[in-house]
């Protein structure tokens, strides 16, 4: 689960990630490690490319960096010649390092001399996918929020405990940025083009002709529960599939303990070893999952949702929701309504 312990404040000031107007344009680096995720690379790629398109000029240049002269294996074994080497890369407006796939054991030292180098140029770094992991081995995500996917969470947060790591799908956090793999890179690179010059109407295009559902920077990793660890797997599971199950009426946890043949004392073990949450806290955070995703993507009244979701006095519903989310139900579907008014203005 997320360490949202000493979270650090979010600037408002012009993002570091966009261009201040057209006069020349943003040069994004990429560095292709061994074992990169092809679908990261492009994944990120592709919207710049067509943000070009769009706007019926170079707003966006892209090149690719290697850590040596030479073409780079991905994961999924297609090899990429990089336009450069560390040695020769060329002046950046920003560099996203596409992380590899699994996690290496030992990371090549001039690669993380290099982001140091970067670094203390201010020139903005991110990660895709495990890049966030080669910037956590050098310091470089302290103070700030990142992400991984989820398969890799608990081994960021094992190596880096004082890192503050959200599930969300992608974090822009003033000078860094992190996505969580996979296509999550897209939806990062068209927020990012939404920051800059004319972006919004550039991102709406953009998001378009990619036939895609634009999801922002507080949409969650869906973690499937089966990855959940612990020694005893396969009793999460029953309960988990349970919960989901029973979601507008939920069970009470000893019931649930007695439908998987547990004590409720060793029910609250296994989820405390697995998820590090009591089976009452994991619950309703899944029913507090469910409701979001129908204020946010229906039109049923906020009581309906409540009742739907197992909550039966609104007012408690309410609290509980803002607790998670930060906002109320009401104030939360307003917000993303007024996105999609604006996008579709842009």
């Amino acid at each position: 689960m997320p360490n949202r312990s000493s979270e650090p404040v979010r600037y408002r000031v012009r993002s570091p990630w966009s261009i201040p107007d057209s006069s020349r344009p943003f040069r994004f680096g990429f560095l292709v490690v061994p074992d990169f995720t092809l679908i990261g690379l492009g994944s990120a790629i592709d919207p710049l490319r067509i943000a070009n398109m769009v706007a019926q000029s170079v707003r966006f240049e892209y090149v690719t960096i290697a850590p040596k002269v030479g073409a780079v294996r991905s994961s999924d074994g297609v090899s990429v010649l990089a336009d450069y080497s560390i040695a020769n890369a060329p002046a950046l407006d920003a560099l996203l390092i596409v992380g590899p796939n699994p996690i290496p054991k030992r990371v090549d030292r001039s690669i993380l001399n290099w982001l140091r180098r970067l670094d203390r140029n201010r020139i903005p770094l991110g990660g895709i996918d495990t890049g966030s992991y080669l910037l956590a081995r050098i310091g470089l995500l302290d103070g700030y929020r990142c992400t991984i996917h989820w398969e890799d969470m608990d081994v960021l947060l094992e190596n880096f405990p004082g890192l503050v790591v959200s599930q969300n799908l992608f974090e822009v956090d003033r000078n860094r940025c992190s996505c969580s793999g996979g296509i999550a890179a897209l939806d990062m690179m068209i927020y990012l083009i939404s920051l800059g010059y004319e972006g919004r109407k550039l991102a709406a295009a953009v998001s378009e002709l990619l036939i895609c559902e634009r999801r922002g920077p507080d949409e969650r990793q869906r973690i499937p529960f089966k990855s959940l660890g612990g020694p005893m797997n396969g009793k999460l599971i029953e309960a988990v599939t349970l919960m989901q199950s029973n979601i507008e009426e939920p069970l009470s946890m000893a019931e649930i303990a007695t439908y998987v043949g547990l004590s409720p004392r060793h029910l609250e073990r296994i989820f405390r070893e697995s998820v590090n949450r009591k089976p009452s806290s994991f619950y309703v955070a899944m029913r507090l999952e469910k409701a979001r995703h129908l204020v946010l993507k229906t039109e049923r009244s906020i009581s309906d949702i409540a009742t739907t979701c197992g909550f039966v006095s609104l007012s408690h519903f309410i609290s509980r929701y803002g607790a998670e989310f930060g906002l109320t139900p009401r104030v939360d579907r307003r917000n993303r309504s007024s996105e999609i008014r604006h996008a579709s203005v842009n």
